[in-house]
């Protein structure tokens, strides 16, 4: 039980309610992890893992029941694989308010020549309103770049960055791609990193950021 007491792990016991909804989770490290809950129950958790109580998956990363300090559900929240106009139109507005603002960049640096007809986008939506994105396109025919990772200021901090990048790596993988690379900036390493990506590259001075390529198969 990781010495977690058993009236934490009471208050978060029988989180098979919360399988298939789309959840939010703070650890007791407080960390926190947005998006869709995968429910595993004691015995799957004894079995794979050696671990005697109940665990949600969730992008990537089982929380253990005993581990969870705070778990909510976030009905509004929708992730979408933009294939429509208002959609994509999301996906530029929360680069604009969040990035380009901010950082002084201009539309014609924002929306480069990666902003094609083979780009995909992930948006983010909190009562139909766009809260983050990422863009995707392929580098070749084995990898697929991730790049253009925002979220809106005020939902940072509760793995919704997470929960976009996982999005697109389940996408890449969808559509027969092998690895996904990232250009991250040096303060996000560790971000990505935590995620399994491997730096491949040395640092190169881009436009606006110094950035740092990392991949990780899929």
């Amino acid at each position: 039980m990781n010495n977690v007491s058993d009236t934490v792990y009471e208050k978060h016991s029988g989180l098979d309610h919360y399988d298939g909804k789309m959840i939010r989770i703070v650890d007791r490290w407080e960390q926190s992890f947005t998006g869709t809950a995968i429910h595993f129950n004691r015995d799957y958790m004894f079995h794979e893992y050696g671990w005697e109580e109940e665990g949600i998956l969730i992008n990537g990363c089982i929380v253990r029941a005993g581990d969870i300090i705070d778990i909510e559900e976030r009905p509004g929240l929708s992730i979408l694989r933009a294939d429509q106009l208002w959609q994509r139109a999301g996906a530029y507005y929360v680069r604009i308010q969040a990035m380009a603002k901010k950082h002084h960049i201009t539309l014609r640096q924002e929306f480069d020549e990666h902003d094609g007809s083979e780009t995909r986008y992930i948006v983010v939506t909190d009562q139909d309103f766009p809260i983050a994105t990422a863009r995707m396109y392929p580098l070749d025919q084995k990898r697929m770049m991730i790049g253009r990772v925002v979220v809106l200021p005020e939902y940072r901090h509760q793995g919704i960055g997470t929960m976009v990048v996982s999005e697109c790596e389940v996408w890449a993988e969808d559509l027969h791609y092998e690895k996904t690379v990232v250009d991250s900036r040096e303060n996000k390493v560790a971000f990505y990193e935590q995620m399994g990506y491997e730096v491949c590259d040395e640092a190169v001075k881009g436009e606006t950021f110094r950035c740092i390529r990392m991949e990780k198969d899929l």
